[in-house]
C-alpha cells in the first residue's frame, strides 16, 4: 500500500530522543531546560534527524523524574514556561524538524489537583472514582486491598492518613487513574487536543498497555499470570486508543500516536497497530536482542512480519532513557537486556571498545532497516553507562524502592559532554544534575565534531545518506545470501546493508561504492563486529 512520506512522516522518520533534564542547560542551574535545547537547535539539524522526542516536560515534584505529572497543559519551572514551549515547537519546525511529546496516562503525580481533592473529600466521594481507592483487608483494614506489587519494587498500595488504600502500579507518588471513569477519558481527550492545537506532531504514550485495570483487583500469582492479565493488555484499553486516534486524525495533517508497549506476544503487540488506533510503538524485542546474528535476524523477521498484518511502520531502538546504554550492553558477555537482570549484570565487566564497535555496527542497522528509527541523546556520541554514580545522588525511585540494590535508570541519564573542559563539560555553568564522570571529554560533542572516525560523525554521514535515499525508511527489504552469521540485505534503489557478526574479516557482496562502514575496510574485507552501507547498482 503506497503512503504519502509527507502526511505519513511516522512511518520512516528518524527520531531524537530528548530527556530534557539532561540535554542542555540553559539557565545554568544544573537541570537542563528548553532554552537549553534552543541553544542546541544547530546540533539536531547538523545531526539530520526527522523529528525529537522530549520525555516528560509538565510541571512535576519529579518522584519519578516527570513521570509524575501534576498538571498535563503546562511546563515544569526548571524547564521553562509554556510560552518558552510554544516558542520552542515553532522555531524546531521552522528548523524543518517535527516535534513529539511525552502523555502520561496510567497515572499522575499525588500532587495533581485530582488526587489532592479525592485525598480531602474522603471515602464515598466522587473524586476518589477517578482512582483506584479501596479499603483494606484484615480486621482493620491494616492489609491491602490485593497482593499485586509495584513495577518498581514493594507492594502496588499506599494507605491513606484515612485508612483507605490507593493503588498505583509504580511509585506512591503516582496514583494509578481509573480509566473506567467517563471524566478520565475526557479528559485525557482534552490534554491531547490542547498539545496537538499548539503544533505538537504526535505524542509518545508512557505504558500505553496498562491503563485498563480488572474492577474486580482480583489476587494472582505474577509468576503464572492469567489471561487476560489483570492490569496488562486487557481488550477494553483498545477502545481508548481508537478514540485518541480519531482525535489525531481529525488534524488537517494528522498527529502521530506511538506507543510504549512491552509485550511478549508479537500478535497482541500489534492489535495496537491496527488502522484505527496507534500510529506506531517501540519495538522492545529488538531493544533487548543480544548481539547475535540468528537471534537478531529473527527478531528483525518477526518484527517486519507483524506489523505487515496490520500495514504498520516496524521501529527500531537501541536503547533509551529506560534501558542500559548500548555501548556498555554490547561490551558484556551477555549482550542482551532485561529489566529484570538489571541489578544482576550491574557492573559485570564490560569492554568498552568491544561495545564501542558493535554500537556503531548497530546505528547502520537500524538506520537501514524498514521503517522509522529512534535514536536516544548520548547514543551518537557512544556514551556508555555510567555505572559508577556515588549512591547519594541517584533518584532513580526503582534504586529506593529496592532498597538500593537495583542501580535504577540514572546510569543512562547522565547530562550530554558538549565540551572538552570543565566539570560540566559544557553541559552548563553549574554541577549537573547528575555528575558526569571523569574523562568524558573525548566523548564530547566539541571533541568528535572534527573527528571524522568519531562516531558522531558515522551518524551523521548515516543520516544523510537515509535523507537522500528514497529506499530507506519504510518499505520493502530482501534478505542476501551470506553466511550464517552475517546480516545482509537490500533496499530499492541498488542500496544493501552488510552486517559482520562473525570472528573473521568478510568479503563484501558485489557493489560499485561503500557507501558508508562503521569500521575500515581490511583489505577490502569488512572486519568482525562491523556494518557497511553498499551501492550495488
Amino acid at each position: 500500500m503506497p503512503h504519502d512520506s509527507t502526511r505519513d512522516w511516522w512511518r520512516h522518520a528518524a527520531i531524537y530522543q530528548i530527556y530534557p533534564r539532561s540535554f542542555a542547560d540553559g539557565n545554568d542551574d544544573g537541570v537542563g531546560d528548553l532554552a537549553g535545547i534552543r541553544d542546541r537547535l544547530w546540533y539536531l539539524r547538523e545531526l539530520g534527524i526527522d523529528a525529537i522526542w522530549l520525555s516528560p516536560w509538565f510541571p512535576s515534584p519529579m518522584a519519578d523524574a516527570g513521570y509524575d505529572v501534576a498538571d498535563y497543559r503546562d511546563i515544569d519551572p526548571a524547564f521553562g514556561t509554556l510560552a518558552a514551549a510554544e516558542q520552542l515547537i515553532g522555531e524546531v519546525h521552522r528548523a524543518g524538524i517535527r516535534v513529539i511529546i511525552d502523555i502520561v496516562p496510567n497515572h499522575c503525580s499525588d500532587q495533581h489537583a485530582w488526587f489532592q481533592r479525592a485525598l480531602a473529600e474522603g471515602p464515598g466521594s466522587a473524586a476518589r472514582e477517578l482512582f483506584w481507592f479501596r479499603p483494606g483487608r484484615g480486621e482493620n483494614g491494616e492489609r491491602p486491598p490485593n497482593n499485586w506489587n509495584s513495577v518498581f519494587g514493594g507492594r502496588a498500595w499506599t494507605r491513606a492518613a484515612d485508612g483507605e488504600w490507593y493503588l498505583h502500579l509504580f511509585a506512591p507518588a503516582q496514583p494509578d487513574l481509573n480509566w473506567r471513569h467517563p471524566q478520565v477519558r475526557t479528559e485525557f481527550a482534552d490534554i491531547l487536543r490542547f498539545w496537538f492545537d499548539r503544533g505538537v506532531d504526535g505524542i509518545r504514550i508512557d505504558s500505553a498497555a496498562m491503563c485498563a485495570k480488572d474492577p474486580e483487583l482480583t489476587d494472582f500469582d505474577p509468576a503464572t499470570p492469567p489471561d487476560p492479565h489483570p492490569y496488562v493488555d486487557r481488550e477494553d484499553i483498545h477502545d481508548i486508543y481508537r478514540e485518541w486516534r480519531r482525535i489525531a486524525d481529525g488534524y488537517p495533517e494528522p498527529r502521530a500516536l506511538i506507543g510504549e508497549v512491552w509485550l511478549a506476544d508479537s500478535e497482541r503487540f500489534a492489535n495496537y497497530l491496527r488502522a484505527d488506533e496507534l500510529h506506531a510503538a517501540f519495538n522492545f524485542d529488538f531493544l533487548g536482542c543480544p548481539w547475535d546474528p540468528k537471534m537478531l535476524r529473527a527478531c528483525i523477521e518477526n518484527t517486519l512480519a507483524s506489523h505487515a498484518r496490520v500495514d504498520a511502520p516496524s521501529t527500531w531502538v537501541l536503547c533509551n532513557h529506560d534501558v542500559t546504554r548500548t555501548v556498555t550492553r554490547y561490551g558484556r558477555t551477555d549482550t542482551g537486556f532485561d529489566h529484570a537482570m538489571r541489578q544482576a549484570r550491574h557492573l559485570s565487566p564490560s569492554d568498552e571498545a568491544t561495545g564501542l564497535r558493535r554500537a556503531r555496527a548497530a546505528a547502520l542497522l537500524t538506520l537501514a532497516l524498514p521503517g522509522s528509527v529512534y535514536v536516544y541523546q548520548g547514543e551518537e556520541l557512544g556514551l556508555p553507562e555510567v555505572e559508577t554514580l556515588p549512591d547519594a545522588v541517584r533518584q532513580d525511585p526503582m534504586y529506593v524502592r529496592s532498597g538500593c540494590t537495583d542501580p535504577g535508570r540514572d546510569g543512562c541519564r547522565v547530562p550530554l559532554p558538549w565540551s572538552a573542559g570543565g566539570p560540566a563539560y559544557g553541559f552548563g555553568a553549574a554541577q549537573p544534575w547528575l555528575p558526569p564522570p571523569p574523562g568524558w571529554a573525548a566523548r564530547s560533542v566539541a571533541a568528535q565534531r572534527p573527528d571524522p572516525a568519531s562516531i558522531l560523525r558515522l551518524y551523521q554521514r548515516a543520516l544523510a545518506i537515509r535523507q537522500a535515499q528514497a529506499g530507506l525508511g519504510d518499505g520493502p527489504m530482501s534478505w542476501l545470501d551470506t553466511g550464517e552469521d552475517v546480516l545482509a540485505f537490500g533496499r530499492p534503489g541498488d542500496f544493501a546493508c552488510v552486517v559482520n557478526l562473525s570472528a573473521d574479516p568478510i568479503e563484501l557482496p558485489p557493489h560499485r561504492t561503500v557507501l558508508v562502514s562503521s569500521a575500515d575496510l581490511v583489505g577490502g574485507r569488512l572486519p568482525s563486529d562491523a556494518a557497511a552501507w553498499l551501492w550495488t547498482g
